[in-house]
C-alpha cells in the first residue's frame, strides 16, 4: 500500500511494537493537543471559546499542567472559571430549591465535557478507519499489526467496532487477530497476577517472582488503557 500523509503516522505508531498500538496513538494525539493548547493556541479566541465551553477532564487537566507553564494554565483557568460561574451558578441561591434543580444538571454536564477528549475521539475515529483500510489492503501492515504485543481491552472494542465496516470475510479475519492480541495478553497478565498472589504464601518465600512484579500495573493498563504509578514494592505485604 502506497504511503501518504494518512498512513505514515500509523506506521510510525505500529513499528515500535511496544504495548498497545492504539494506546500509543491516543498518547501521541493527547501530547500534541495538550502542548498545542498551552502553547500556540492559548491566546487564539476560537480555541479559548471552546476550552471555556467544554473544559477538561481530570486526566487532561493533569496533562496540560505537565506540558504548559503555570502562567499559561492559569490564563486558561481564569476564563474557564468565569464561564463556569456564569453557566452553573448565575443568580442561583443555594437555599432555592428551583435553582438547585438547574445547578445540578449544569454541573453534571460540566463533569462529562472535555475539549481534549472530544478532539481525541474525532481524530481516533479517523485514524482507526485508516488502520482498518491499511490492514485490508496492505499485507505488510497485516504482519505488522499481528506482531503487536497486545491490544488493551478498551481499544479491542474500538478496533472491533471499526472492523464492522469490512466485508464478511475480511471482518472475520480482522476480528480473529484483534481477539487473539487482546485475549492472549489477558491470559498472560491473569497468570502473572495469580503468580504474584501466590508469592505471598509463606511456602514460596524466597521463590522466583518471574514476570509478576509489575503484573498489577500491567493489568490496570490493559483494563483501562492508562498507565498507573507503582506505589509499593512487589515483595512487600500491604499493612
Amino acid at each position: 500500500m502506497r504511503e501518504d500523509i494518512c498512513t505514515i503516522p500509523i506506521h510510525e505508531v505500529f513499528e515500535p511494537r511496544d504495548g498497545c498500538p492504539l494506546c500509543r496513538m491516543r498518547d501521541m494525539l493527547e501530547d500534541r493537543m495538550a502542548t498545542y493548547i498551552t502553547g500556540a493556541a492559548m491566546m487564539e479566541p476560537d480555541v479559548r471559546i471552546e476550552t471555556n465551553r467544554q473544559g477538561f477532564c481530570e486526566e487532561h487537566f493533569r496533562q496540560i499542567l505537565q506540558r504548559g507553564s503555570r502562567l499559561s494554565v492559569a490564563l486558561i483557568l481564569e476564563s474557564l472559571l468565569h464561564e463556569i460561574d456564569e453557566e452553573v451558578f448565575g443568580d442561583a441561591r443555594p437555599d432555592a430549591r428551583q435553582a438547585a434543580k438547574k445547578v445540578i444538571p449544569a454541573i453534571d454536564r460540566r463533569g462529562k465535557s472535555c475539549f481534549i477528549c472530544e478532539n481525541i475521539e474525532k481524530n481516533m475515529e479517523h485514524l482507526n478507519s485508516t488502520v482498518v483500510a491499511m490492514w485490508q489492503k496492505d499485507p505488510e501492515f497485516r504482519a505488522l499489526f499481528a506482531g503487536q504485543p497486545y491490544v488493551c481491552l478498551p481499544h479491542c472494542r474500538t478496533l472491533l467496532r471499526a472492523g464492522l465496516k469490512l466485508g464478511k470475510k475480511d471482518a472475520a479475519a480482522f476480528f480473529e487477530v484483534v481477539y487473539s492480541l487482546s485475549r492472549g495478553y489477558l491470559k498472560e497478565v491473569n497468570e502473572d497476577v495469580t503468580h504474584f498472589c501466590r508469592m505471598f504464601d509463606y511456602r514460596n518465600n524466597g521463590g522466583d517472582w518471574g514476570n509478576s512484579r509489575d503484573s498489577i500495573e500491567r493489568s490496570i493498563r490493559y483494563l483501562t488503557s492508562r498507565e498507573v504509578q507503582d506505589t509499593s514494592r512487589a515483595d512487600e505485604k500491604n499493612r
